[in-house]
């Protein structure tokens, strides 16, 4: 009795899951690249490393259609960690997702490059930040979305280390955050406007939290503004992005290899701050030669400066790469590339200059 009441609950479990259709695939990739970065420090040597290894955006998922309204899907990185996870629910021409995917300004990515485990320009003229959790509503191209914001944290008191000359005690006091209070999600909306020969897109968010600290509270703004297209002659195809926006580091963009300071600076003694507005932008030209072999030349740009700063801080990255097909599902990329860093302020310029190729097999 026992054994057939393990096996009916058993079925009823898995009868939704046989109910449903489960499109499931995969992706394996190896980035193999040898790299030197100098930092452009009188008297030391550059740094040569190669980079072996299994690419963190190697993935496992499944798209899933329960019925002609209800559907989702879920996709693992090769940590198994969350990439994406929702749900949907198709009516009156329209859709509704629930769960954790990309955002309306996070999902057209216009570059190939794959160094820095398909880096595509992120942070170097491609505005990104990710798959987030979101309630979103779609119908013919338009998006809106109601994400979850990212909050920045800040020190109200300094870290300090204090001796008693008298008694020899050591008093430490931690650092201290102020209150973080948010009343709305993060909001964005896109479009998108696609044919055989061309798109182009547009897209906008919006954040807002404040910061209390007791005798002064703080309202920390961030916005984007981004428009891109492309446009396919032929086996020649040309894609341009830019964006534009303010305290783009609170807003949670990704900052590539950390080298941009793009948070908020809070003014002491009053109820304001400094804002730091972000530019970027980015250009690809590629030849699809043959089935067999794609070229593709690019260039991003990223630049920061905060209020009353007379420093500009920049970023710039170039590359050339191939896709080699070598049978359905698996190619290889080779690419060679320069990312340059800099600023007004200080002399120094690091450089990073990489060659190698990416390995990918899908499946």
């Amino acid at each position: 009795m026992k054994k057939l009441f393990i096996i009916f609950a058993v079925l009823c479990l898995a009868a939704p899951v046989m109910a449903a259709e489960w499109d499931f695939y995969g992706s394996a990739r190896m980035t193999t690249f040898r790299v030197d970065v100098d930092e452009d420090v009188p008297g030391q040597d550059s740094d040569t490393d190669t980079t072996w290894t299994q690419q963190g955006n190697s993935r496992i998922g499944a798209t899933v259609k329960f019925n002609d309204q209800i559907g989702g899907a879920f996709e693992m990185s090769d940590s198994f960690g969350k990439r994406k996870l929702y749900g949907t629910y198709s009516f009156g021409g329209s859709e509704l997702l629930l769960g954790q995917t990309y955002t309306p300004t996070s999902t057209q990515f216009y570059s190939n490059s794959v160094y820095a485990d398909d880096g595509d320009l992120l942070g170097f003229g491609q505005f990104y930040v990710g798959r987030l959790p979101m309630i979103q509503w779609s119908i013919a191209g338009f998006k809106l979305a109601f994400i979850q914001p990212n909050v920045v944290d800040y020190e109200l008191t300094a870290e300090s280390v204090v001796a008693d000359t008298t008694t020899g005690v050591v008093t430490t006091t931690a650092a201290t955050n102020y209150d973080t209070d948010v009343d709305l999600p993060k909001i964005e909306i896109g479009y998108k406007f696609k044919t055989d020969m061309f798109f182009a897109e547009a897209a906008a968010g919006y954040q807002t939290y404040s910061l209390d600290g007791g005798a002064y509270e703080y309202d920390i703004d961030s916005y984007v503004v981004e428009i891109g297209g492309g446009l396919t002659l032929g086996p020649v195809f040309f894609n341009l992005a830019g964006h534009m926006g303010q305290n783009l580091g609170n807003y949670g963009i990704y900052n590539a290899r950390g080298g941009f300071d793009n948070e908020a600076d809070l003014i002491a003694g009053r109820s304001d701050t400094n804002d730091v507005d972000g530019l970027g932008y980015l250009a690809v030209l590629g030849f699809n030669i043959s089935e067999m072999f794609t070229v593709e030349v690019g260039y991003g740009h990223e630049e920061s400066e905060i209020d009353n700063s007379n420093n500009t801080e920049e970023g710039d990255q170039y590359y050339l790469n191939c896709q080699v097909n070598i049978a359905p599902n698996f190619f290889i990329v080779p690419e060679i590339g320069m990312i340059t860093t800099s600023d007004d302020v200080t002399t120094t310029e690091p450089e990073t200059f990489y060659w190698g190729a990416k390995w990918q097999i899908n499946f």
